[in-house]
């Protein structure tokens, strides 16, 4: 299930997104899910067979809620993508979900960091490609293959927002964005060519 296609679907998602606000995701079960949302168990299970696929879809569900809509319409494709991921990753820094997850569970990111691409990841280079091969085109972003360069800044930014926290003594917030915007910039620059 990607998208919740009914007003239970939401009900349960909802529930989903209090337990795990409240009691993190080892302690969030079905069975309390059920209770919050007011259906029964077997309804739950029906959509979602277990915990785990229940929250991997809440956290799809959260962050296409942060992300889509996050580019801003005006200034170049360059312009548009950097304002937009770290916008984004500020949002996500601060959303009261994801950082109950970074602050209780975090192995549960580290399975979509070090052990696969979820669907989260796939959405954010798609989109991400998108936007470089319109910045190519208009010459505001650099040659090379889109979804290389989204895929990186896929990695660039996932590792700003999920180790922000161990570096906050060093870096807070406002500087983080500064430095996350030069970093997309330079990256995403076109190449001066040398004079001859």
């Amino acid at each position: 299930m990607t998208e919740p296609s009914s007003a239970v679907d939401r009900a349960i998602l909802d529930a989903a997104r209090a337990c795990v606000s409240e009691f993190g995701v080892r302690r969030t079960t079905l069975t309390e899910v059920a209770r919050r949302a007011g259906v029964s168990r077997p309804t739950v299970y029906r959509r979602w067979p277990d915990t785990g696929s229940l929250v991997a879809d809440l956290l799809v569900r959260e962050l296409r809620q942060i992300v889509d809509g996050t580019l801003p319409a005006e200034g170049t494709a360059r312009e548009r993508l950097c304002r937009g991921i770290v916008g984004g990753g500020a949002a996500l820094r601060e959303n009261p979900l994801f950082q109950k997850i970074f602050r209780t569970d975090a192995d549960v990111m580290l399975t979509y960091v070090f052990d696969r691409l979820g669907r989260n990841q796939r959405h954010l280079i798609e989109m991400f490609a998108e936007t470089i091969e319109v910045g190519q085109r208009e010459g505001s972003i650099r040659d090379g293959d889109p979804n290389h360069l989204a895929t990186m800044l896929l990695l660039m930014s996932q590792s700003a927002v999920q180790s922000a926290g161990t570096v906050a003594h060093l870096l807070d917030a406002e500087h983080l964005d500064a430095e996350l915007a030069y970093a997309i910039d330079s990256y995403l620059t076109p190449l001066r060519k040398a004079k001859s």
